[in-house]
């Protein structure tokens, strides 16, 4: 007993939440200000592995959002969990999320910087963990969804995008015309937030700037954050277990294909042979 006791102490000393998953907070600064993401990763796996930034839904960095990280990177992944707040900003219901993720939904440059430092904050932690830098991804969730997406927007060069029920608008269109990565976007058909207005928009915009990898899978039935447990507004956001593990299925098939090879392009995708 006092064996396993003393376990358990070293083992929430690493910020161990689950057998196999440990979580560690990362500080780093954007413009002098301090921003805490958070690693999670499977400690029973030592070789190197590739990685995923996650942005989270709008409530930001929180225990939930370490779930859902360990779920979508199993013993598979490394995944970052970025901070789009501020460390000092932990919203602690729907009111202060939306009034946080508001402020960067408003401001695109803003947003785009913030999950850039975040996806530089990640890389930083190669000589922590064992994370193969050069295989690298993305996912969001909800509101993390449309940021993962402007990340692709803005040229970063990373292995591939996943957005899970995020939002797809952009004010500037023609700015997928910087998209380097492949993208995949897992969408809630009855989605109120997501109309199909946005879906189409969506649509022509790839169209438009000849991004020439990317997918949209829409799933019947399923509304708003059909991947959060927690999610209970039927016919708005709610949790559907079947399209939930549906979705997780199509991401790993999507990055066992955009990261096995560990190269990354550093051209628009339209220019690409």
């Amino acid at each position: 007993m006092k064996r396993i006791l003393g376990m358990l102490l070293m083992a929430g000393s690493a910020g161990l939440v689950q057998a196999g998953m440990v979580t560690q907070a990362v500080d780093y600064q954007i413009d002098g200000e301090t921003y805490q993401g958070m690693l999670v990763y499977d400690n029973a796996v030592t070789e190197r592995r590739p990685g995923l930034l996650m942005v989270p839904n709008w409530m930001g960095v929180t225990d939930n959002a370490a779930k859902k990280a360990f779920r979508a990177g199993g013993s598979e992944f490394i995944v970052f969990v970025a901070d789009m707040y501020g460390k000092d900003i932990r919203p602690a219901n729907a009111e202060e999320a939306g009034k946080a993720a508001g402020l960067v939904r408003s401001d695109r440059a803003l947003m785009r910087k913030r999950a850039n430092a975040a996806l530089e904050a990640f890389k930083a932690q190669s000589d922590k963990v064992a994370l193969d830098v050069e295989r690298l991804g993305a996912i969001g969730f909800c509101f993390g969804g449309g940021t993962v997406l402007e990340l692709a927007r803005s040229g970063s060069a990373i292995g591939g995008v996943v957005s899970f029920h995020g939002n797809l608008d952009t004010p500037n269109p023609k700015d997928a015309s910087a998209i380097r990565t492949p993208l995949l976007v897992l969408h809630g058909a009855d989605d109120p937030y997501v109309p199909p207005e946005q879906v189409a928009a969506f649509e022509n915009e790839m169209r438009e700037a000849k991004v020439n990898d990317w997918q949209l899978i829409s799933y019947g039935g399923a509304v708003h954050s059909f991947t959060d447990p927690t999610a209970n507004m039927p016919g708005q956001a709610q949790y559907d277990a079947r399209v939930a593990g549906r979705a997780f299925s199509q991401m790993r098939m999507f990055f066992n294909e955009t990261l096995k090879a560990g190269t990354i392009s550093t051209q628009p995708q339209q220019n690409n042979p």
